[in-house]
């Protein structure tokens, strides 16, 4: 059979007649989680199976749907998958995030009501903002639960590889996964106990990036917000010509400039927000020629 591989793999789901629920269910009973979304996106070529336990779901796809050995796999090596194009910026359902969150049953929940939270960005002396703090108090919005999801996306030219997250206070590393293509990150961050509805949790992470030459740091409300602070400080000897806060509705559309930031005293600049809901919030600077 011949490509590319997301006709093949929709016109033999056409011809068994399974339901992509169906398909699910008979992945999970060989020990093989799959999200509905990331099935859907396959099969219409929105998304590119990369990842090892993606790549188990399709040799065993080609046994349910009854397609001769490597059918699928050989599609998969001989084809150069088209970019990814996202059709929504904050949707986790498609595209490299979603890979990384079919792989934490659960990651997706609105399990936390986020009363505030904030964001300390450090560039350094070589212009790169290598370390973002993060704080979070948040409140559980059923008994149980255990742990939060940090979500990072790396700018061009950005070595997922290199980049790792640091737990500071009232929390531990749980999974770390990488999406290399996508320059995706999702990490697990465990509170040692469970809590029950109703009550407040602290938390404190730091975020390495050694890699990345990014000139804006942003932050993307799934969820309704309380209140968030972002704050960028440079180093002395590394100002910038101009900073400004923008606005954009999501992640993959254009920039609204909302206002000028004048660099404070202490070399730093910030937003604040309050009932936030969705979009995206960021600072972006630009250095002198």
């Amino acid at each position: 059979m011949t490509g590319p591989f997301h006709l093949v793999l929709r016109e033999a789901i056409h011809e068994r007649g399974l339901p992509l629920a169906r398909l699910q269910s008979r992945l999970a009973d060989r020990g093989i989680q799959v999200g509905l979304a990331s099935l859907s996106d396959w099969q219409h070529g929105r998304a590119w199976p990369r990842r090892p336990n993606s790549l188990r779901a399709i040799v065993a796809l080609e046994e349910i749907l009854g397609l001769p050995r490597h059918t699928l796999m050989r599609l998969l090596t001989t084809h150069r998958p088209p970019p990814f194009q996202p059709r929504q910026g904050v949707d986790e359902y498609s595209g490299p995030m979603a890979e990384l969150l079919d792989e934490l049953p659960g990651a997706r929940a609105w399990k936390l009501e986020v009363l505030c939270s904030e964001h300390v960005v450090s560039v350094g002396a070589d212009h790169r903002p290598s370390r973002l703090v993060g704080r979070s108090v948040a409140r559980a919005r059923h008994d149980g639960v255990d742990r939060t999801v940090v979500r990072y996306y790396g700018a061009p030219g950005c070595d997922i590889d290199q980049v790792e997250v640091v737990p500071r206070h009232n929390c531990a590393l749980g999974k770390v996964l990488r999406h290399r293509e996508g320059r995706a990150l999702a990490v697990e961050l465990l509170f040692g106990q469970p809590l029950q509805a109703g009550e407040t949790w602290v938390w404190e992470a730091e975020l390495r990036d050694p890699t990345t030459t990014r000139t804006d740091c942003a932050h993307a409300f799934r969820r309704p917000e309380g209140s968030y602070l972002l704050e960028v400080r440079f180093h002395p000897d590394a100002l910038p010509a101009r900073v400004h806060q923008y606005f954009r509705a999501d992640l993959y559309v254009d920039r609204h400039v909302l206002t000028e930031l004048p660099v404070n005293n202490h070399h730093a600049v910030h937003v604040m927000a309050a009932g936030m809901t969705s979009g995206v919030l960021g600072i972006k600077w630009e250095w002198p020629d």
